[in-house]
């Protein structure tokens, strides 16, 4: 049935329960507001969702469903909606657009490319509750990709704090969350218990987060659990497969299948073999691992061979200056240690770094 067809029926039905004590004055005010909050998002499937909205409301206040203050003007002498919230909507709708994209090609790399040429670092933790609120309206397929994708975009573009806020803005939303979604607070807090396991939240980041919530909520209790799921024993491999047929994050298993490329790589396998081997993997937010790996064994060996792969790697596009960068922040980081077993591993760096600027691989904050 059409929405406009549908119109009349809808006022019906709400008259009719609202006479009859079906629908108590405060529910209706709920339902309404709840309905007015996510006009932006029903606009972009039911492009007639405002304008049908605004037809709905006068006849709601007439009939005392609502009280005349909860019609709220745009703005003095009818000016127009502030820039920001176009800015907003506009962005909610490019958005929802690249979510599902990388639903169906499973492209992390084209998703931050989108999310980078959208230019709105700002409306990261928004990202982030439009994929979650997409994912678990999905199948587990949807769920596992967009757990998977929290970790690819806090290494390239996120920050800690994007993530706290776009999980409390989720949390925020959990009880209506729930009205439409069978167990959401479950998988939400699964959600934050993969976010843990997989380092895109520390622990403690779950007691800042709980602490931006109203005590007892919905949202806290959602948190007490994840905490819960965390602390349970062998949590880790449980949470990593907690959406069934997803295939999770086994962590050391790429590690290991990292060290053995390179170690075939280096005792004289070829370069578009070693990048082969990378690619099938499947992992682009974690190449930052293969670099770590390529210069500690550079180091070892006394061989700079991992060079030409880096360089290749890069060429080809296969590894980010985003992720070159990690790659070498996490060698900078623990050089004291690297220096217990190998003595000039200061020294190594220094060229390593050197090189990789003057082939561009570094960020310019790099340092």
């Amino acid at each position: 049935m059409e929405i406009s067809t549908a119109e009349p029926l809808i006022r019906k039905l709400l008259k009719e329960a609202a006479d009859e004590g079906l629908i108590s004055s405060s529910q209706m005010v709920k339902g309404f507001t709840r309905l007015a909050e996510s006009l932006d998002d029903l606009a972009l499937d039911i492009p007639s969702a405002k304008t049908l909205f605004q037809t709905l409301v006068p006849q709601a206040i007439s009939e005392g469903w609502l009280d005349a203050s909860f019609v709220k003007p745009l703005g003095e002498n009818g000016e127009k909606p502030d820039k920001n919230d176009e800015k907003l909507f506009r962005y909610k709708e490019e958005v929802v657009t690249v979510i599902h994209e990388y639903f169906l090609s499973d492209d992390i790399p084209e998703l931050i490319r989108s999310l980078e040429d959208l230019g709105a670092p700002a409306y990261n933790p928004i990202f982030l509750k439009k994929l979650i609120s997409l994912a678990m309206d999905r199948k587990n397929r949807e769920k596992e990709m967009a757990s998977v994708l929290l970790s690819a975009l806090h290494i390239e573009i996120f920050s800690t704090e994007d993530m706290v806020n776009g999980f409390v803005m989720l949390l925020e939303s959990a009880e209506d969350t729930a009205l439409d979604i069978l167990d959401a607070s479950n998988e939400l807090a699964f959600f934050l218990a993969r976010a843990v396991i997989d380092d895109v939240l520390a622990p403690l980041n779950l007691e800042e987060i709980a602490s931006k919530l109203p005590p007892n909520c919905s949202g806290s209790e959602t948190v007490h659990v994840a905490q819960s799921l965390i602390a349970a024993r062998h949590a880790g491999e449980r949470i990593l497969r907690c959406w069934g047929g997803g295939t999770g994050w086994a962590v050391e298993d790429a590690k290991d299948k990292i060290q053995k490329l390179l170690e075939e790589y280096e005792s004289g396998g070829v370069v578009s073999e070693a990048c082969q081997c990378i690619r099938d993997l499947g992992m682009p937010f974690f190449n930052h691992e293969v670099v770590k790996k390529a210069l500690v064994m550079a180091m070892e060996k006394k061989n700079d061979r991992m060079l030409d792969l880096l360089q290749e790697c890069f060429g080809e596009g296969l590894i980010t200056i985003n992720q070159m960068t990690k790659g070498f922040n996490r060698i900078k980081d623990g050089l004291e240690d690297l220096a217990l077993d190998i003595p000039n591993a200061s020294d190594k760096f220094e060229f390593y770094v050197n090189h990789a600027r003057e082939r561009g691989w570094l960020l310019l904050v790099f340092g």
